[in-house]
């Protein structure tokens, strides 16, 4: 959410989502976020059983002493078969935030395969949203395509942006291969941004969730903006790491976008220069 008041003085917390390590499971990804000094983690739910497990994740995170800060649903094409129908992934996803003691689940926009699901996805959420006290935050996707023609897979569309969606979580990684502007989201969407996924990308169809700075996007500009207008909302690191030679370089990866997170979000003095200089 945006604060259109002062500045204010609690920092923007800094999660690692599960994704960033795999083929790992989620175990590991409380282990990586307490060595590296995260303030959190993400739960990507998956066909893992740790990940569909509240009592098993409340234990990791008092272990590792990284609080849960957002359960993604398993809403991708990877984990079709996890949590059976399609709105059965999402109300459990919020049973599980409320067990774990967040309030943020993360779902892609639906498919346009999926029936009433996606044709009613937004009144929906919004039942589950009332009913369980939690925010659904709908992701950014990306257009597909094929021989050079979009194949349209998600409905409405993969955009939030227009959509009747009370929260947002934005992805760099998917508004680079939509060929958007993230720092220009982020003002459009306003109160309406709840949740980031921090990376970057290419203009190239490839969804490869680059170390910050890697790619095409604006994430500083992006990012300072948050800082700048005391945004509430939590940036989860969703950077891939399957290309990693081994455990060193991925946790140098991971620690290197957590130093850039930290970096462009503290607050700075009245007068500091901020905007899209280069790091």
């Amino acid at each position: 959410m945006i604060d259109s008041g002062t500045q204010g003085s609690a920092p923007i917390p800094v999660a690692l989502s599960s994704a960033s390590v795999y083929p790992l499971n989620v175990h590991d990804a409380f282990s990586v976020a307490h060595d590296l000094g995260y303030d959190g983690v993400e739960v990507l739910v998956t066909g893992n059983q740790i990940s569909q497990d509240a009592a098993a994740l409340n234990r990791l995170a008092e272990r590792y002493e990284q609080p849960i800060m957002a359960i993604h649903a398993p809403t991708l094409l990877l984990t079709q078969q996890v949590w059976g129908t399609a709105w059965n992934k999402i109300e459990s996803a919020a049973a599980m935030a409320v067990e774990v003691g967040c309030d943020v689940v993360v779902a892609h926009p639906p498919f346009r395969w999926q029936g009433t699901y996606a044709t009613e996805f937004a009144t929906g959420i919004r039942r589950i949203m009332e009913e369980y006290g939690v925010k659904i935050a709908v992701e950014n996707m990306y257009p597909w395509r094929a021989r050079g023609r979009e194949a349209k897979m998600y409905l409405p569309h993969w955009n939030p942006i227009p959509e009747p969606y009370e929260f947002v979580t934005w992805d760099f990684s998917h508004s680079a291969i939509a060929d958007m502007d993230s720092a220009v989201a982020f003002r459009e969407l306003g109160q309406r941004l709840s949740h980031v996924h921090l990376c970057d990308g290419m203009d190239n169809g490839k969804d490869e969730h680059l170390v910050p700075g890697r790619g095409t996007q604006p994430v500083i500009e992006a990012i300072q903006y948050l800082r700048d207008a005391a945004w509430d909302g939590v940036v989860a690191v969703e950077v891939s790491t399957r290309k990693a030679k081994g455990a060193g370089e991925r946790e140098a990866w991971l620690g290197e976008t957590l130093e850039f997170a930290r970096r462009h979000l503290s607050q700075v003095s009245t007068g500091a220069q901020s905007g899209t200089h280069s790091i």
